[in-house]
């Protein structure tokens, strides 16, 4: 392929991601942004194989074949609940893939390469380490492995991580001056160790921060790969994953009220001790989801706040049966959508989409908040931090500060939970102890259907 040719399906190819992107920043068009960005992958996967002059496609056919056969058996099994830490797991593979091919050039081209590709070796190392290793705690922390629960950070961490920042520095000063491997080879491994006591630093209850943050390290990654390899395709499609990369969590700390150089230099987390447990949930209420039907069927206006526990329940086709059902008796159905509920960003509207709810039907936190005071029933399955009011009205909260839905404010709050155990930010929630509050305590899924039966049956 002539270098026309090349460039001038990089261009497709680069427009095709910009659209792609464009189509995935809303619900109704996600699919469709799904498809282009794909194909301009493969239109730029084509020309660079064609431009490369391969002559023979025996390995990269057999590693299609194994790496398509893995990723079609994930895509086939891998539960939705479980989609998080597959997305901080793919954001690791991203950055190890951009980290092998940049030291692979490296090993072959040191002896001639440039100032300039040196440094962005350096660079794609670096920052491919620190997304293999901190995506690889991340994906321990979603999948709630009992080994990971017990790594602590090290006293004076913040030191530490500074320290070994500082490391990194002096090391790819050392890879300019003296281009050799061992250089490289201890970028690496003390990049895999940043990355490492960046992401154990941080709490469960920041992990959609973490996941965006990583998401763009690995595009960052792959951009710096891409001036190593000098590969137009691959700066342009490495920078606009670390742009938008950067600009979700600049969302994302927004919705948590945290400041991106606090997720920068991990010291996200509680940072204040509560009340206990016991002292929180003195006055809680319990109800049946025959009394549960009755504030339904008397109700006007009813907000659903869907979390993390809808997700594990699978409840979000159950949910759509009872949202149909109240709406077909005149009930105004809504749902409150919190930008960080579940484990990663868009987790609930990508379980709500699946069970064929339609998109007018979802309200952002704000639009949620300023009809909750004139909400009927609120219910709630399966959230926690999201609604707890402590970060609205308690300046000492571990999460003080952070924006929540409003489900106290409503004349009733329905919350749907197994247990009062608490969410990733391990506080209790007043709200469940509130004067307005009913907690059914059941599997999010039977607890809805269990509401529809009692409905239906009047």
């Amino acid at each position: 392929m002539s270098p026309v040719w090349l460039n001038l399906s990089y261009l497709v190819a680069a427009v095709l991601f910009i659209l792609g992107l464009k189509g995935m920043t809303r619900p109704r068009t996600a699919v469709q942004g799904n498809l282009l960005g794909s194909i301009g992958m493969f239109v730029a996967v084509v020309a660079t194989l064609l431009a490369a002059g391969v002559v023979g496609y025996v390995w990269i056919l057999i590693g299609v074949l194994i790496g398509g056969a893995i990723g079609a058996y994930f895509a086939l099994t891998v539960k939705i609940d479980q989609m998080p830490e597959m997305v901080a797991l793919l954001n690791g593979f991203g950055g190890a893939a951009s980290m092998f091919v940049a030291t692979a050039d490296f090993f072959r081209n040191s002896d001639v390469a440039s100032t300039d590709v040196i440094i962005a070796t350096g660079i794609s190392a670096l920052i491919g380490s620190v997304t293999l290793s901190g995506s690889l705690v991340a994906f321990g922390k979603l999948a709630e492995l009992d080994f990971v629960k017990k790594l602590k950070p090290l006293d004076n961490q913040q030191i530490i991580n500074a320290g070994i920042a500082g490391v990194l520095v002096v090391l790819i000063a050392l890879l300019i001056t003296h281009p050799m491997n061992f250089w490289l080879w201890l970028i690496v491994i003390t990049a895999l160790a940043l990355g490492y006591f960046l992401t154990i630093s941080i709490g469960g209850a920041d992990m959609p921060v973490v996941i965006a943050l990583l998401n763009s390290y690995s595009g960052l990654a792959a951009a710096a790969t891409g001036f190593v390899l000098q590969n137009n395709v691959l700066i342009i499609a490495g920078s606009l994953v670390g742009a938008s990369g950067l600009i979700l969590t600049k969302v994302m700390c927004d919705a948590m009220n945290r400041s991106l150089p606090a997720v920068l230099f991990g010291t996200l987390g509680p940072t204040a001790d509560g009340p206990s447990a016991d002292e929180v949930y003195k006055t809680v209420k319990s109800t049946s989801a025959e009394e549960v039907a009755m504030l339904m069927e008397i109700a006007r206006k009813v907000v659903i706040v869907p979390g993390y526990g809808m997700a594990v329940a699978q409840a979000q086709h159950s949910v759509r049966d009872l949202t149909n059902l109240l709406k077909s008796r005149g009930i105004e159905v809504t749902f409150g959508i919190h930008p960080v509920a579940g484990r990663m960003p868009g987790h609930m509207n990508v379980l709500l989409a699946e069970a064929d709810i339609p998109y007018d039907l979802l309200k952002e936190m704000d639009e949620a908040n300023s009809e909750m005071e004139q909400t009927d029933v609120c219910l709630v399955i399966g959230a926690n931090d999201t609604v707890n009011p402590d970060a609205r009205t308690n300046p000492n909260s571990p999460i003080a500060g952070m924006p929540i839905i409003n489900a106290d404010k409503a004349r009733t709050c329905v919350v749907i939970k197994r247990s009062l155990s608490p969410g990733f930010a391990k506080i209790p929630n007043p709200l469940f102890a509130n004067d307005n509050t009913l907690m059914l305590f059941a599997d999010g899924k039977q607890a809805v259907m269990d509401i529809i039966t009692a409905i239906k049956e009047g």
